[in-house]
């Protein structure tokens, strides 16, 4: 009866997670365009200039090294988050032995670290500029990462955890939607920060199975692996930070800038 009621519990948890999606016929019908991106339509078709396959166009002369920084800066942060916290239950289970109901408060308050910082680096972004505060958060995880990842003592693995989350979290991550937008002229704006991000994804994903290859395969568990990947990555971001423009103070404007 036991197993009929936990299979039952997970039944209603995967509804609940489906409800979400419902919100697509409110955004739908209620969510109107950016008048900025109506605008710019507006003056393509009058024009007839109209930019039929956008993803193209973010691979011309004068984009090409926009993009292809912004697409290294994005695979980099995504190694970055998925070194720091893909494999990290994996890590607290496999190498250090803690039961189950040890994993969630590190990665509850993490999260919740992640969220809180959003706003504040969110305003030293609009202070100081995009590029010297993602170089910062980035390389701030770096000497985080050995102190919860050398130690087997849990308050301190929960600690310093926690405090990733407001670098190597909220620090760098909630940096990518208005920093990715300001890039692009508005004729690709969503085509572009679309690729961008998502390529970044592809490489994120390869981390857990690289993880757990030399932790398992090679016998070095998880903490090595997981720490490299984060210096390597965070390291990446700010070097890729070095070749990208600053966008602080850029109007986002409907003018046609690339045809």
């Amino acid at each position: 009866m036991r197993d009929e009621s936990r299979h039952f519990i997970w039944r209603i948890l995967l509804l609940i997670g489906v409800l979400p999606a419902l919100l697509i016929v409110y955004i739908r019908k209620y969510v109107k365009e950016p008048q900025i991106w109506i605008e710019n339509r507006r003056k393509q078709r009058a024009e007839n200039r109209e930019f039929r396959v956008p993803l193209f166009s973010i691979f011309k002369r004068g984009v090409l090294g926009n993009t292809l920084t912004a697409c290294w800066m994005m695979a980099s942060a995504f190694v970055v988050g998925y070194s720091v916290g893909g494999m990290f239950p994996s890590y607290l289970q496999k190498d250090l032995g803690l039961p189950t109901g040890y994993v969630a408060l590190p990665i509850m308050l993490q999260s919740l670290m992640f969220f809180l910082s959003a706003v504040l680096w969110g305003w030293v972004a609009d202070r100081f500029g995009r590029r010297q505060t993602l170089i910062i958060t980035a390389l701030m995880t770096i000497p985080i990462a050995p102190l919860y990842l050398l130690t087997s003592d849990y308050a301190m693995i929960v600690v310093f955890f926690t405090l990733q989350g407001f670098f190597g979290g909220g620090g760098m991550h909630t940096q990518w939607p208005h920093y990715l937008s300001e890039r692009f002229p508005t004729e690709v704006r969503a085509t572009a920060t679309g690729f961008c991000y998502h390529q970044g994804a592809i490489f994120g994903g390869l981390v857990g199975p690289v993880v757990t290859y030399f932790a398992t395969t090679w016998h070095m568990g998880f903490a090595i692996p997981m720490m490299i990947g984060t210096i390597v990555g965070a390291c990446s971001v700010a070097i890729a930070m070095v070749f990208s423009p600053e966008t602080k103070g850029t109007q986002l404007v409907s003018d046609i800038q690339l045809a």
